[in-house]
């Protein structure tokens, strides 16, 4: 692996102007095949020196027939390193050689390689290697047992003394994660090693050429001699994809350091990219045969295309997983009332969706917490900071803390933050959290090491001196977010988009329909009601004649049926007269203008107080009331018939009721309704209320108008309340009590009545836009809350 310091180094990588001796180098003209540049070992495997070969046609060392084989060659269009075998004819014999035959910008590159004859492996052995190792390969089910199984095979074919398999990460550092050797050799599994041991410019090489074979990392190097006056001998000639490019002397100290005489690197290539080595070592000098070599890039061809489909496999399998739990997801939330309850419920789905520990999802200011993560608090803050990060409705890390500091604090629950933005209009989220993962990076020495700062400032890479296990501990981060889970997010993000698009449509439609049905039982009921008092009046008129004029002539029975004709006319006159009120509604425009609560109350106070002279009752109003956008008269109906449920339904000598509100900063501080589910302690009256018999609080004029304008002026909703300490509602009644007609008891308990004055009380508070509920205790009292729009 190939490691130097400047950029002079980076360039002389791949201009060394020099080669390894085992083998001779020519540099060649094309189309006419002159010789212009050759290394200066000629001699030694040509048996011809340098100067005799420079300025010659290849034809003066190789007979025609395979100077027109070579030409052949270069007919075609090729980018990489071409195999072929030659010989040359000496004096004494024929010197067979593995030639490797490639082109450069500027000329053709041909490398000479004599043969050994007293090779130990043959190529059919090494056919039936490569073969079973393949077939043993394909066997394999885990990315892992692939990678392990190949870093033996390899060990086996080029019986090197360790076989590495070397992966690179995002940013070109790198991990051994399998491991092939001798039993007395250090391992070197689960180390790691810095980008700058294998700078970017070393990894191109490896990409571009998929084998490299060093045998003697001590071997002096050869250099070339070029053409004298030749226009191009002063041009660096370029050596990437030589097969003998000489080794940088960094790269050659490094390796020393690390016991190493001789190497072969195999590159791992997925999507065109370098996605890790395999590394052969051995403690002494070393050479492989071309058979050997060819076998080397033939597996090395085939462990990158299965490892691109071992990668795939597996990241097909957890797509899949994570697809059929959004799936899931997305069905519950479909079918479902609560949307939040079928987006967390059950837990585990939720988290295994993006594969995480903790959830929190927030929908208009509410927040639901699933799993581990930080506090309530601390996630409003981290939303608010994550929404200046937002891209694409997406955000994510797997170290949140080096971008937002405060996460230290809660670097166990959420180091990495996955956020997903459901609406950019209002605050609808979903965060996943997962926690610190402590990591103990074990380096193949100090990385730190690699790098010298001179006295000047500068930079320089050089060799590390140990490649004992040296270790770093890793804060602060988390698992990364693989992409497929990114995708899994961001997908649920466009199902729910289109779930509520489409529920948009259906509740369109049906509110659509709705009202159009409305408007017919209301055109109805006011006909039906309206042609029904005429016959009624007529009943209930000459039932009473009857009783009048004809009671002498009547017994007892006849009176008593008279009497009861005439009770059950009355009593249908005012249910018509409720239907009638009720359709009324329905169709009547509201008149809404600003309206003083506090003098509308006093109006039907004054009403009660007149009509329940000996009535023992209390009304207090703790403050007062503000100015408000309603129609008076509907809301004096909706006060009227509160206050007159919550005396009639009160069986204590002393009753009384409390009118008043809250606002949203109320709500969330619990300041009304004691034991309420919705805004817990409730305070009773307070220094400022008064009770009084049937009459009315009055504050200064001053202070009225001050509420008023806040209240005019505040975007908060308002919450208004009547309670009472009357007899209260069992809690499975608190909804049917707002249906017409709907009694909870008998009609000569508790005053009669017809048991439509909260329907209609719901009906107006509806047409002004708001809701109405109760929350009650049995025996202790009731709180009517409504609000307005």
């Amino acid at each position: 692996m190939e490691l130097f310091s400047t950029d002079r180094d980076y360039k002389s990588l791949y201009t060394p102007g020099s080669i390894q001796p085992h083998g001779v180098l020519l540099a060649l003209s094309e189309p006419e095949l002159l010789i212009l540049q050759v290394s200066n070992n000629t001699q030694t495997y040509l048996g011809r020196k340098p100067q005799d070969l420079l300025a010659q046609p290849l034809s003066f060392l190789f007979d025609p027939t395979q100077v027109e084989v070579i030409k052949q060659y270069l007919l075609e269009d090729f980018s990489g390193v071409n195999y072929l075998k030659l010989f040359i004819c000496t004096d004494e014999d024929r010197q067979f050689f593995d030639g490797f035959i490639h082109r450069t910008k500027n000329s053709v590159i041909l490398e000479l390689e004599p043969t050994d004859s007293s090779a130990q492996v043959t190529f059919g052995n090494v056919h039936n290697l490569v073969k079973e190792a393949i077939a043993k390969l394909k066997r394999t089910s885990t990315l892992q047992e692939f990678l392990q199984l190949a870093a033996q095979e390899l060990r086996i074919i080029t019986a090197f003394e360790r076989v590495m398999v070397y992966q690179f990460d995002q940013h070109g550092a790198g991990e051994v994660i399998a491991e092939a050797k001798q039993e007395e050799v250090s391992p070197y599994l689960g180390l790691h090693y810095p980008a700058t041991d294998i700078p970017e410019q070393a990894r191109e090489l490896y990409r571009r050429g998929l084998v490299r074979v060093i045998p003697n990392l001590k071997a002096q190097a050869i250099e070339l001699v070029a053409i004298e006056n030749y226009e191009t001998h002063s041009l660096p000639l370029d050596l990437s994809l030589s097969v003998f490019r000489s080794v940088h002397p960094c790269c050659v100290e490094f390796h020393q350091n690390m016991g190493t005489a001789a190497i072969v690197v195999i590159s791992l290539i997925k999507d065109e990219k370098l996605w890790g080595l395999i590394s052969c070592h051995h403690q002494t000098p070393k050479n492989i045969t071309s058979e050997v070599r060819s076998a080397c890039e033939f597996l090395g061809q085939f462990i990158s295309s299965e490892l691109a489909n071992k990668v795939i496999q597996e990241e097909v399998h957890y797509k899949a997983k994570l697809e059929s739990l959004r799936s899931e997801v997305i069905e519950s939330i479909s079918q479902a009332d609560d949307f939040i309850d079928a987006l967390v419920q059950p837990e585990p789905r939720l988290l295994d969706l993006v594969g995480a520990k903790g959830a929190a999802v927030c929908l208009d200011g509410e927040i639901t917490l699933v799993g581990s993560t930080p506090e309530v608090e601390d996630v409003w803050e981290l939303i608010d900071w994550a929404n200046t990060q937002v891209r694409e409705n997406l955000f994510y890390t797997d170290s949140l803390s080096k971008l937002y500091p405060k996460a230290k604090t809660f670097k166990d629950t959420a180091s990495g933050l996955l956020l997903l933005q459901i609406s950019k209009v209002k605050q609808y989220y979903i965060l996943w959290f997962r926690p610190e993962v402590l990591r103990t990076v074990n380096w193949a020495g100090n990385p730190n090491e690699s790098i010298k700062v001179e006295a000047d400032g500068s930079v320089t890479l050089c060799p590390r001196q140990s490649f004992e296990q040296w270790q770093q501990t890793v804060r602060f981060t988390s698992e990364p977010w693989k992409l497929s889970e990114i995708d899994s997010a961001f997908a649920l993000r466009n199902a729910i988009v289109g779930i509520v698009l489409k529920k948009a449509e259906e509740l369109a439609k049906l509110n659509q329909e709705l009202e159009r049905s409305n408007q017919e039982l209301a055109s109805f009921a006011y006909a039906s009601s309206h042609d029904l008092k005429e016959p009624l009046r007529g009943i209930y008129n000459y039932s009473t004649i009857l009783l009048e004029d004809y009671a002498c002539v009547l017994d007892e029975d006849g009176i008593e049926y008279l009497q009861t004709v005439v009770s059950l006319s009355v009593r249908m006159e005012t249910l018509i007269n409720t239907l009638l009120r009720l359709s009324q509604l329905g169709k009547a425009e509201i008149n809404l203008q600003a309206t003083n609560l506090n003098q509308l109350l006093n109006e039907v106070i004054n009403v009660f107080d007149a009509s329940r002279q000996q009535a023992q009752f209390h009304i207090h109003i703790p403050r007062p009331l503000p100015t408000v956008q309603c129609d008076s008269v509907l809301m004096g109906e909706v006060f009227s018939n509160l206050i007159a449920n919550a005396l009639k339904y009160n069986d204590r000598a002393e009753k009384w009721v409390e009118i008043g509100y809250v606002d949203e900063e109320e709500w969330e501080r619990g300041r009304v309704g004691e034991g309420s589910q919705r805004c817990g302690r409730v305070s009773r009256l307070g220094a400022t209320g008064v009770e009084t018999r049937g009459k009315y609080f009055s504050a200064s004029s001053e202070a009225s108008l001050h509420l008023n304008l806040l209240a005019s002026s505040s975007q908060s909703p308002i919450t208004f309340y009547v309670k009472d300490n009357g007899i209260g509602i069992q809690k499975h009644h608190l909804e049917t009590i707002f249906k017409l007609f709907k009694r909870l008891h008998s009609q000569e308990k508790y005053g009669g009545g017809t048991g439509a004055g909260l329907a209609i009380t719901k009906k107006i508070i509806e047409r002004h836009g708001g809701r109405i509920w109760v929350e009650s205790s049995v025996g202790e009292g009731s709180t009517f809350y409504f609000t307005l729009e």
